[in-house]
């Protein structure tokens, strides 16, 4: 356009190289004011949110929005008509207490109203305190818990890995993560750093927000470590930037996404509070006490800092005028790129139509015909072997499921899957097996972030009593409600020899307690299995498979259990377990019902047959497997299994809380009060009373109690 114009000037050729410098100077300076613009609107939002709600974090929204206006408005790729394709960049945020940060880049994107900005942390806000997943705004991930928002990042770059070996470099998107120091700190980082250097993720690009400050202290009070060294050592490119500076985060940005082998790590060095005054206008920034409440509230002014800012202290919610015609175009420039993306995949499916079939099964979430029954079960084997031979059976027929154990796999049995795949490595995705290491927490995160990505089912293994390394991703996952399943074994105090620091006690209860807790859709935020043989672990995984909006916990053992005695097909009969609950011995008329979980039922059919025996009572046995699941049945079912008004007994091998939310107000559980001791599964049987002998005199017991 220029030398259109020069050639209509009558200039010589100093004069037309002096006038194009000026123009092309004319145009940067352009630039670089409307991404200042920009910035300061962001922190003007950011801080207007908070000082409405009387609640959040302003400080470091205002340090990391340079960053974030340059990454959205030059970088992330997504369509603008469409925020759940596919194909699009995505944003992971780690500091989930930014999100005032977000919902401001949200808004100039428009996929907030003001509106939705002035009701920030409100009841019903689509702007809660802490970003809660809301793909189709541009939220990727629900954050808060410090160092869980960038392992879920890494997960959904491992998601990207991994279909891109599978369908010929179509899913070469980014992904995108925004840590602080908090995040930096948490011992997940340890994992998560590992893990992606180790796997070479070069299509995870991460900004560290460094800005010396967190909530009650600064940073060189807690911390004198070397960052990049660390970072470097795990096998991540680390570029060190000043991150106001839009230049250099351009150049890193460029930089990072020209990486062919190693994650990237852009520190930047930014500002708490960037763009605070006090009353007399002098600058009032990197403060300590601007991080986690109102600019009113600390020694800024908060109507001094808008004007600073560029906003209109009486209309703070306001988006300039010049930065919304800019982001005008950035939209409509978004939606060309994506279009011509959405072009090149669709010339790719035509060309492909099985692939395409596949590729788009996968992304849908819909299972390939599966008939788990088909699955051979050896006799009287561990629940932990029966998964295993489940396992084996998807990784045959489930072409998108990434299973990963934390150094385990051959204890937990995971190994059934990966002898017939194998592991994710650096430059090699076409396994589908993560080998984690030591590393439950970041294991768990990750398979939450693999979810989140969509196209891949993530499933994850350790010992049931490392489950407590688990619970904040769990928790996520229940929140998110995101379909990762759990494989835990070594169920209980069975667990033997190992001793009480690997004999779970307590863990099927707190486990219990996720099925009691509503999510937000009005669910019970997580279904916890724990099947009575090896045919009721098939049909668990049946269950696992087809539960799509919730996490799944199967709960296995270690020791071999009994089968349960077959009727006609006794894969038929244990799908009773979809119900949550079934009778496994049934008589007509029973003087009394017998109810448990897992191994125990075995033990209690086996008491049932001392009982008839012995003292020809009549008795009734059920497995529930899921007592979350039980309860949704309608009043008829339940009370057709286990009748109210009339003697019940629960065994537990955790504590009695598992059971005594089905026994009404006279029936009885035993279980467990303590921990484990170091011994054979065999000899803790007889000491804790977990054999037939002992729980049918517990039970006549009961029986005489109650006359």
């Amino acid at each position: 356009m220029f030398l259109c114009v020069l050639k209509n000037i009558k200039l010589n050729y100093t004069q037309r190289v002096n006038y194009l410098e000026k123009t092309i100077n004319y145009t940067n300076n352009m630039n670089k004011t409307i991404d200042n613009l920009a910035a300061d609107n962001i922190r003007a939002l950011a801080i207007s949110m908070v000082e409405k709600a009387n609640s959040g974090h302003p400080g470091g929204a205002m340090g990391g929005a340079d960053f974030l206006h340059i990454l959205y408005s030059e970088y992330l790729n997504f369509d603008p008509t469409e925020m759940d394709w596919a194909f699009r960049d995505r944003f992971f945020m780690d500091a989930g207490h930014l999100s005032a940060l977000m919902y401001a880049q949200y808004h100039l994107l428009g996929n907030y109203t003001k509106k939705d900005l002035q009701n920030f942390r409100q009841w019903g806000s689509v702007t809660p305190g802490h970003p809660e997943v809301d793909v189709l705004r541009g939220i990727e991930n629900t954050s808060g818990p410090l160092g869980q928002g960038h392992a879920m990042g890494v997960g959904a770059a491992i998601a990207a890995k991994f279909l891109d070996a599978r369908f010929e470099s179509l899913f070469t998107h980014k992904i995108y993560g925004f840590i602080t120091d908090g995040g930096v700190q948490e011992e997940i980082s340890q994992g998560v750093g590992r893990i992606a250097g180790h796997l070479g993720l070069n299509n995870f690009i991460m900004f560290y927000d460094s800005n010396d400050v967190q909530l009650s202290s600064m940073t060189d009070e807690v911390s004198s470590e070397d960052t990049t060294m660390k970072y470097e050592a795990w096998g991540w490119k680390v570029i060190n930037i000043d991150g106001h500076d839009h230049d250099q985060i351009r150049k890193a940005l460029d930089d990072a996404n020209a990486e062919t082998e190693k994650p990237t790590l852009i520190i930047g060095k930014t500002i708490m509070g960037k763009g605070c005054v006090l009353a007399n206008g002098d600058i009032y920034e990197g403060e300590c006490e601007l991080h986690g409440k109102p600019i009113g509230d600390t020694k800024a002014d908060f109507t001094k800092t808008l004007i600073n800012l560029g906003a209109n202290p009486e209309s703070s919610f306001d988006v300039y005028t010049d930065v919304q015609a800019y982001y005008s175009e950035v939209l409509a420039k978004k939606t060309a790129t994506a279009a011509a993306k959405k072009a090149t995949i669709a010339t790719w499916k035509a060309a492909n139509p099985a692939l395409a079939s596949k590729m788009e099964m996968f992304l849908s979430g819909v299972l390939p015909d599966l008939d788990l029954s088909q699955v051979v079960q050896k006799a009287n084997v561990a629940t932990r072997e029966a998964s295993s031979a489940v396992l084996g059976y998807l990784a045959e027929n489930v072409e998108n499921m990434i299973v990963s154990s934390a150094d385990l796999s051959n204890s937990d049995k995971t190994d059934g899957f990966l002898k017939k795949s194998s592991i994710l490595e650096k430059n090699n995705f076409k396994g589908g097996f993560l080998q984690a290491g030591v590393a439950e927490l970041t294991m768990t995160a990750i398979a939450n972030g693999i979810a989140l990505h969509g196209g891949v089912i993530p499933v994850v293994a350790t010992f049931f009593v490392f489950s407590d390394y688990m619970k904040p991703a769990i928790r996520l996952a229940a929140i998110q409600e995101l379909p990762v399943k759990y494989v835990l074994t070594h169920d209980s105090f069975r667990v033997g020899e190992d001793g009480p620091t690997h004999q779970p006690i307590e863990q099927e209860a707190q486990m219990r307690l996720m099925e009691k807790v509503k999510n937000h859709s009005g669910h019970q935020s997580l279904l916890a299995l724990r099947p009575a043989d090896a045919i009721e672990t098939s049909v668990a995984w049946d269950m696992a498979l087809k539960n799509t909006t919730t996490p799944t916990a199967l709960i296995l053992s270690r020791q071999n259990i009994k089968d349960i005695p077959a009727g006609t097909s006794r894969y038929q009969e244990a799908t009773g377990a979809k119900k949550g609950g079934y009778l496994v011995k049934s008589v007509v008329n029973p003087d009394i019902t017998l109810f448990a979980n897992g191994s125990e039922v075995s033990t209690l059919i086996e008491a049932a047959a001392i009982l008839e025996k012995e003292n020809n009572l009549k008795v009734n046995v059920a497995s529930i497997i899921s007592e979350g699941l039980f309860k949704q049945q309608s009043a008829k079912y339940q009370e057709s299994i286990i009748p109210k008004g009339k003697l019940v007994f629960g065994l537990t091998a955790g504590l009695p809380v598992n059971l005594e939310g089905l026994i009404g107000d006279s029936g009885k559980v035993i279980g467990l009060s303590h921990f484990g001791y170091s011994a054979p599964a065999s000899v803790l049987d007889q000491k804790f009373g977990f054999n037939a002998e002992s729980a049918s005199k517990e039970i006549l017991k009961y029986i005489q109690e109650s006359k």
